[in-house]
């Protein structure tokens, strides 16, 4: 079997009166992360990592935010494009270990539902997506509530 491990890394800007998306589901907050899409910054750490796996670019290759039709579109589209993109080289999720920087709001209890839909846009298993969430005790750009980081790890396999 063929192996291979991605890794991504993301971060946006967090403003007030924005929409805040998150693991493809709107969190609520007062402040909400500026992007050219919808600016969600797990998904698009997770299309990073699955394309770089694949060795098929980064999601600005895919997607780049000069693009006027992807101007505030849905991430969750970008991510069952990527999921295209890999299974035409041949490969499936082995599984999914990403983690989200930010101070505020506590996601831990939208996990589950982030879960359920980023499963569901990858047509995988629940189980295969790991999402862990952190701050950074108020250090950074992301303590100072400024904005959010996200990182994933991925293993796909032939």
């Amino acid at each position: 079997m063929n192996f291979r491990i991605g890794f991504g890394f993301d971060v946006h800007q967090l403003q007030e009166g924005l929409d805040f998306w998150l693991g493809g589901i709107l969190v609520p907050h007062n402040k909400g992360a500026l992007g050219h899409s919808d600016a969600d910054v797990l998904i698009h750490t997770i299309c990073d990592a699955l394309l770089g796996a694949a060795n098929l670019g980064d999601i600005g290759k895919h997607f780049p935010d000069t693009a006027a039709e992807y101007k505030g579109i849905d991430s969750k589209i970008l991510l069952k494009e990527v999921m295209v993109l890999i299974r035409e080289k041949g490969y499936e999720i082995g599984n999914i270990d990403s983690t989200i920087c930010l101070q505020t709001p506590k996601i831990g209890p939208y996990i589950p539902e982030m879960q359920k839909v980023l499963a569901g846009c990858m047509g995988v298993d629940t189980d295969l997506v790991s999402i862990k969430a952190t701050t950074t005790e108020k250090l950074s750009f992301v303590g100072r509530e400024e904005g959010v980081s996200a990182y994933a790890t991925v293993l796909i396999q032939k």
